[in-house]
């Protein structure tokens, strides 16, 4: 991670995920997985009753993280993801302006068991990538 003029872009998240990743390749060959996590959170409402609020955020793992969480990753699982946070923008068939903050994952670990997986073996975690020099 790269600081610059004293800046700092990181974030930690405790979470589980609420779809199984979807991956697809750019033009390029690149593998790159889209996956929403959750994070909870009991506040107190205006009645004092304590109730659940959720988060969502959008999850972008590239290249051998990508190909690790379409092996590894199930809609259910708890993990942690550290990474930084990126908003994209653009225009859609309508011409409206739209945009999508995302975390760019740098790292994810699997807690607690798997989900749904018949898998014996351990997983082998990919080094640390980043997505900086792949053009959205």
């Amino acid at each position: 991670m790269a600081l610059a003029k004293g800046s700092v872009n990181k974030v930690i998240l405790v979470g589980h995920l609420g779809r199984d990743p979807e991956v697809r390749y750019t033009p390029s060959g690149d593998a790159v997985a889209d996956v929403s996590l959750a994070t909870t959170e009991v506040v107190k409402n205006k009645d004092g009753q304590k109730e659940d609020r959720t988060e969502w955020h959008n999850l972008v793992l590239w290249r051998s993280l990508a190909e690790f969480a379409k092996e590894w990753l199930k809609k259910g699982q708890l993990v942690y993801v550290e990474g930084r946070l990126q908003t994209r923008q653009w225009e859609d068939k309508e011409g409206q302006k739209r945009s999508r903050t995302e975390i760019q994952v740098e790292q994810i670990t699997m807690l607690g068991g798997r989900v749904g997986r018949e898998k014996e073996a351990t997983p082998e975690v990919p080094e640390t990538q980043t997505g900086e020099d792949i053009p959205f």
